[in-house]
């Protein structure tokens, strides 16, 4: 066994399960192709703010599709001690957990291309100028995503409240990158926000920056791998 078979599982998994297939795709692409293709039928002359819109967007679905599909993954496996089982075969624990992010980040990164295709067809809005920037910014974006969901399973003591737990992150996300509209906030608020991986993975679709956001997702790469190593559990807590 290796990273492809744990790959495998994680991605056979993933498409049996109707409720994260609702929760994790078909909410996430209604919103980034539907909000996109409203707003251009509501104010037809105005492609920059639609185009705006969708990249802001592609940041909840990050948080959604990568980081909640992980989190609701992982705490169902340890509570069903799934990923206890997988210890006793030949894989290490790097080799599970990455096949788990690699699927994770396989998905993430389709269902963002598809969305791509989507509002240029339905909404007009143009493909990336880049799109070699473009796709390195959604498959590190999805990757740091998919690693700090992995680590934010040890907070969370049962797998029926994953899903909840990661609702103030996409919230924050959203708000972040814009995809909520203009929100009057504080200056410290909008510095913190400016800080988050979603925020940079927009950044740098939007203005084809290059150094911060890659700087922002590395230094949030090596807080998801130093948390997963330190608190990540493989089982359930016991009363």
């Amino acid at each position: 066994m290796s990273v492809a078979a744990t790959y495998r599982l994680g991605t056979r998994l993933f498409w049996r399960d109707r409720t994260m297939l609702f929760a994790s795709v078909v909410t996430p692409v209604g919103l980034a192709v539907g909000l996109p293709v409203l707003m251009r039928n509501v104010r037809p002359g105005n492609l920059a703010d639609v185009a705006q819109l969708f990249h802001g967007i592609l940041a909840v679905l990050l948080a959604i599709t990568a980081f909640m599909n992980i989190v609701v993954a992982l705490t169902s496996r340890r509570d069903q001690l799934v990923l206890k089982r997988l210890r006793t075969t030949r894989l290490t624990d790097g080799q599970i957990l990455a096949g788990q992010i690699a699927s994770t980040v396989t998905q993430t990164v389709g269902l963002i291309l598809l969305s791509m295709v989507a509002v240029r067809f339905l909404a007009d809005v143009p493909f990336p100028p880049d799109p070699l920037l473009f796709g390195a910014a959604i498959v590190a974006g999805s990757a740091v995503m998919a690693l700090l969901g992995a680590a934010y399973t040890a907070a969370i003591s049962r797998a029926e409240l994953a899903a909840a737990y990661t609702v103030p992150v996409f919230l924050l996300a959203g708000i972040g990158a814009g995809a909520m509209g203009p929100i009057p906030l504080p200056s410290f608020v909008r510095t913190a926000l400016d800080l988050l991986p979603t925020t940079a993975v927009v950044d740098a679709i939007s203005t084809g920056a290059v150094a911060g956001p890659a700087l922002n997702l590395a230094c949030w790469a090596a807080v998801g791998a130093v948390a997963l190593r330190l608190w990540f559990r493989w089982e359930p807590r016991r009363s």
